[in-house]
């Protein structure tokens, strides 16, 4: 049976991760919370925006209404990235080579590890951006589709277009895919493998939810994309050729109108932890649909998970702070 070990945290709790095993926790109010044999409290902020876990594991990358972005390493140490004064920094990305994206208004800005910055112009707000799993690709979502951009070469970007407001933006770990999230309560795709420009990247719609997407993982291997915004998880599939094009998703977790509003896959297994708008956690087994339960409901909706390195535990954050380790071995 599972064991939890509550954490309460005063307040909106916006993202939690795992630095290996050691969980941290990003408060709306600019804390970091490490939890932990040494635990610490880190001010990073004046009102923390987003704060994502770098691809390499070792450190968080911040972004907040005091117009900063910060790296926080594993000893909450801190390390000022970007300062754009009277600007509200909601949106970064941790890519390879320690580059770092972030944006702000109408352009993306990819800062590599020398310090170098390079801007991309957009024609409208970027909402969302991501670095492809191989190179210094980026994808910048804003309104009527995604521009993808080299910052490592000059060449000309992509414009992948899809009427409606795109809110975010994930690759595939295998970069054969990119999928947005809507506005108006759906994902929309893009074929890239076998594209040699935007015009023969093939769109791929998935429509249908009650509620816009909030949250999406990747299954370890690609097969699976799950997110939130229904009350299930509604898991795509992406290991066939043409993706989820023609196939119906998984409907996993279904609890009659308590709507999910995160999902997070294991590292290495196909398990998806679920999070509801309740504070209720259950981690399914795709292979055969078994449900656990993992939380029961708690005060406030869960605004994150997150697994640890060695895939024994799940952190999980809430807008009310009542927040958590779960050990999933017992």
């Amino acid at each position: 049976m599972p064991t939890v070990a509550p954490y309460d945290i005063e307040g909106h709790v916006v993202t939690t991760a795992f630095i290996g095993d050691t969980p941290y926790f990003a408060t709306a109010s600019g804390e970091i919370h490490k939890l932990g044999t040494a635990p610490k409290v880190v001010k990073a902020h004046e009102g923390l925006l987003t704060c994502v876990l770098d691809p390499s594991d070792k450190s968080l990358v911040t972004g907040g209404e005091d117009g900063r972005v910060l790296r926080i390493s594993s000893e909450g140490d801190i390390t000022k990235l970007a300062n754009v004064p009277r600007k509200w920094i909601s949106v970064v990305a941790p890519g390879p080579q320690g580059a770092v994206a972030y944006a702000v208004g109408r352009s993306s800005y990819v800062r590599l590890a020398d310090g170098t910055v390079k801007e991309f112009a957009e024609a409208r707000t970027v909402e969302g951006l991501a670095f492809a799993p191989k190179g210094l690709r980026i994808a910048a979502a804003r309104y009527n589709g995604v521009s993808l951009h080299w910052a490592g070469m000059a060449a000309e970007p992509w414009d992948l277009e899809w009427k409606g407001a795109h809110t975010a933006v994930t690759f595939s770990p295998d970069g054969r895919f990119l999928v947005t999230a809507m506005q108006e309560n759906a994902l929309h795709g893009w074929k890239l493998e076998g594209a040699k420009g935007p015009s023969e990247a093939r769109n791929m719609r998935m429509s249908g939810y009650p509620a816009k997407v909030k949250s999406m993982s990747w299954s370890p291997k690609g097969k699976w994309l799950a997110s939130s915004g229904a009350p299930a998880a509604i898991v795509w599939p992406f290991s066939a050729k043409d993706g989820p094009m023609g196939k119906a998703p998984l409907e996993l977790g279904t609890r009659a109108d308590i709507l999910v509003t995160s999902v997070s896959f294991h590292g290495t297994d196909e398990i998806l932890a679920i999070g509801f708008i309740d504070g209720m956690i259950l981690a399914v087994r795709i292979a055969d649909g078994k449900e656990a339960l993992i939380r029961r409901p708690g005060k406030g909706a869960i605004t994150s998970m997150a697994w640890s390195g060695n895939g024994r535990l799940l952190a999980f954050a809430s807008e009310a702070g009542d927040c958590g380790v779960v050990d999933i071995a017992g």
